[in-house]
């Protein structure tokens, strides 16, 4: 597999693997977020105790706002981190 190919399936795995834990799985809850957010994302968001916060980030990306946050709202996610990152590294 290409690099790229090899991220799409890590991002896909990593989606999975906290979804369905408490409901469906092809959505996340709010506690699978934080799970994720904390296991996966803390190094670069930090550890996610702060339930507003929480809440919040849970808000923006349940664009349907069915109370689940699904596979393309979780890559909006990602996708917007990713070009936050790529903003910082490429500074001059």
């Amino acid at each position: 597999m290409s690099q790229i190919q090899q991220g799409m399936a890590l991002l896909i795995a990593a989606f999975h693997k906290y979804s369905g834990k408490e409901g469906d799985k092809s959505t996340l809850t709010k506690g699978e977020l934080k799970d994720l957010l904390n296991a996966e994302l803390k190094d670069i968001l930090g550890k996610s105790d702060d339930k507003a916060a929480l809440d919040k980030i849970f808000k923006d990306l349940d664009a349907n706002a069915d109370g689940t946050v699904d596979f393309q709202e979780y890559v909006t996610l990602v996708a917007c981190i990713t070009m936050l990152c790529n903003e910082f590294f490429t500074k001059k």
